[in-house]
């Protein structure tokens, strides 16, 4: 049986007590480490469904999966090994109580980040900020871009009045509307505030109520005043005799990334002075006054305000000097995303959209995206016709995520920053792209709804630039030239000078080499080949002893797992087994194999036999808090034990000293993939005496 991609993942990652925190995005798995110099960096590259891996530093690192991410986080998080990694595991943090020593040490390792920490930081909080809506924004785009599309081809009118076009409108204007909300509750719940506070403040600012102020009819306190050269209009009430400069607030996000910011330190401040005894309702109230008033008096427009002149200078940018815009965006953007440093300009593309009501920098950024990709379709070339199946299963997802989804993480990750030739190719397709829409976007200048003239390509949508959503910028046909030429480009530079050195080709002919003869061991193994052929497969096979039963791991009295007194065990989610009342101090393997799982304080181990039984053995109940004291590890990682090797020494006073239970519970972790696994309870058993039965 062969390891599951998340065991192979938690094991390379240094096991699952290393893992302080476990959280995933759209394509990657996000690690908080106790000690990234655990990492098997080699291993975990070569993990099944890895595309690549990036540390961070900090004891931070990202495994690049791609769109199935979720899934291999789901069977991350059902591993037996990481039941006791903590509450850090799943839930982004610590179940309470004193840090560990691990902890500590991980604490102190973080104050000495480097000089610069403060910026690692702040692009993390952008980050977050923005990635848990990835999704909805995603799905509002593709949602534009049909719509525009059907709309450019005449299948469905382009009519405000029309109550079903209306409602259409709705679906995707909902996610950009209350985008401020979305941004409000991500960046404080990354700040450690209560999100739906955040949130609840972010909302105030777009109530009709709020919104209401303007109508000078209504408020004679209100004062408009137009800027004729500009041809803006500017609002200011009256509050209480205080100025208030009124702003529509929907689709902002430089608001609330101050705001949250702002309220991070009024909240923690008064979780300082106030009773805990009365935090829950005290805390919201004084927040929500005091940071939604600084919000609207002061935050708000300074956000604006920030938000515009970003991006009036970059619209000066792209309006006075095109050619360096066009073709720095795209050579940009394959440095900025490895490092996570794309997110500021992706904050910019919809405040564009917010302030200017049409963004530019969509369309350059296009062009790096397909030249991406067409780099990724050279290597799949390449891996088609070298019969390569490892960089062909990878290029060909990496490809459909980006054609499809517009995510260029997989084809990043999974190859190009493994083989660094790939950049040189691809550049060369990000430049020709760049210069391509600078040349059209010039001589072909587009009209925005303002009626101004913009010497380039412009959309009205955040979009994710993928071919679904060619129909929403303007100008389609320039912007569809230009993706093409920069993608057609980084094909034909991959294709016809390769991206491997002659060590790399080597490697790939072997693996083609070990596919084709892997398939022709399956003939062999269906009966598709002579009989003779066959010996070898049967021999080889015959080598794995078959598991039939499991050996008490210590001496003492063996219960049902209903009587443990541990609900997760009991509930069998970790498998049938037994629990034992212990009556002495050694633990020892109860079966021979591989220990994929040993955990550094000693409570808990996992075996995997020749022939694919997993055990896992848990000494005590809750006994992870212990931190290591009184259990005396005799073993490590992936080391081959003996079915009555010593595995740890455990001072069993110490544990009942320390209020914890010495019930040691063993189970056969994947049960479910066995015909029958049958308990033997309620006997007084030696170490080494057979307790579980087990049938293939």
């Amino acid at each position: 049986m062969a390891e599951s991609t998340a065991s192979q993942i938690i094991s390379a990652i240094g096991g699952a007590e290393n893992v302080r925190s476990l959280t995933h995005c759209a394509t990657r798995l996000r690690f908080e480490l106790v000690d990234a110099g655990k990492v098997d960096q080699a291993r975990l590259d070569g993990a099944k469904g890895v595309l690549g891996t990036v540390p961070q530093g900090d004891n931070r690192y990202q495994v690049v999966i791609g769109g199935g991410v979720a899934n291999v986080y789901e069977d991350i998080m059902h591993l037996p090994e990481m039941a006791n990694a903590g509450a850090a595991a799943g839930k982004g943090g610590k179940s309470g109580g004193q840090m560990t020593d691990a902890e500590v040490k991980a604490a102190e390792r973080a104050k000495a980040r480097g000089k610069f920490a403060w910026l690692d930081a702040f692009f993390e909080y952008l980050s977050d900020s923005f990635r848990p809506i990835l999704g909805v924004l995603l799905g509002a785009s593709i949602i534009i871009a049909l719509v525009n599309l059907l709309i450019s081809l005449n299948v469905i009118p382009n009519d405000e009045a029309s109550a079903g076009w209306v409602f259409v409108k709705a679906i995707w204007k909902g996610v950009f509307y209350f985008l401020p909300i979305m941004i409000a509750y991500n960046a404080s719940k990354k700040l450690k505030v209560d999100p739906w506070l955040g949130g609840a403040i972010m909302a105030m600012l777009m109530t009709p109520q709020f919104t209401s102020l303007i109508d000078t009819k209504t408020f004679t306190d209100t004062v408009c005043t137009t800027n004729e050269a500009l041809g803006t209009t500017s609002c200011t009430a009256k509050i209480f005799g205080l100025p208030m400069l009124l702003s529509d607030y929907s689709g902002n996000v430089f608001v609330p990334l101050l705001m949250a910011a702002v309220l991070a330190l009024v909240y923690h401040g008064l979780k300082k002075i106030i009773p805990e005894s009365v935090q829950l309702v005290f805390v919201p109230f004084f927040s929500l006054i005091i940071v939604g008033a600084l919000t609207a008096f002061l935050i708000g427009p300074l956000g604006v305000w920030a938000g515009n002149e970003i991006g009036v200078g970059l619209a000066w940018m792209n309006a006075h000097a095109p050619f360096i815009f066009a073709i720095v965006i795209p050579l940009l953007y394959p440095f900025l995303v490895p490092l996570g440093l794309h997110w500021p300009l992706n904050a910019l593309m919809l405040m564009n959209i917010q302030t200017l009501g049409y963004d530019f920098i969509q369309g350059p950024m296009g062009t790096w995206n397909f030249a991406c990709f067409g780099a990724t379709a050279g290597v799949l070339f390449l891996a088609v016709r070298d019969k390569d199946p490892v960089m062909r299963q990878t290029s060909l997802g990496a490809l459909a995520a980006g054609l499809l989804g517009g995510v260029s993480e997989p084809s990043l990750y999974g190859i190009h920053l493994r083989y660094k030739m790939v950049y040189k190719r691809m550049l060369v397709g990000c430049a020709v792209g760049g210069v391509t829409i600078a040349i059209l976007g010039w001589l072909f200048p587009s009209t925005v709804a303002s009626g101004a003239v913009v010497h380039g390509v412009t959309t009205t949508a955040f979009a994710f630039t993928s071919l679904l959503t060619i129909p929403v910028f303007n100008q389609m046909w320039v912007y569809g030239v230009s993706i093409a030429a920069a993608f057609i480009v980084s094909f034909l530079m991959v294709a016809t000078f390769d991206y491997r050195t002659p060590e790399q080709k080597a490697e790939a002919k072997q693996r083609a080499a070990d596919y084709i003869a892997e398939q022709e061991a399956k003939k062999v193994s269906n009966g598709n080949a002579p009989a003779v052929a066959a010996a070898p497969a049967a021999t080889a096979t015959a080598t794995a002893v078959a598991t039939t039963t499991v050996a008490s791991p210590l001496s003492g009295h063996v219960i049902s797992l209903d009587e443990s007194g541990d609900p997760v065990f009991a509930s069998r989610a970790l498998g049938e087994g037994v629990a034992i009342q212990p009556s002495d101090s050694t633990v020892v393997a109860p079966v021979s194999g591989v220990l994929s799982t040993v955990a550094e304080t000693g409570h808990a181990f996992g075996i995997k036999t020749d022939d694919g039984v997993e055990v896992l053995v848990h000494v005590g109940i809750d006994t992870v808090k212990m931190n290591g004291e009184g259990f005396a590890v005799a073993v490590k990682t992936d080391q081959r034990v003996n079915a009555g090797d010593t595995l740890v020494t455990v001072d069993f006073d110490k544990v009942k000293q320390a209020g914890y239970s010495t019930t040691t519970l063993m189970t056969v972790t994947n049960t479910m993939a066995l015909a029958s696994v049958t308990p033997k309870t309620d006997i007084d058993v030696k170490a080494g005496d057979a307790v579980i039965d087990i049938q293939h």
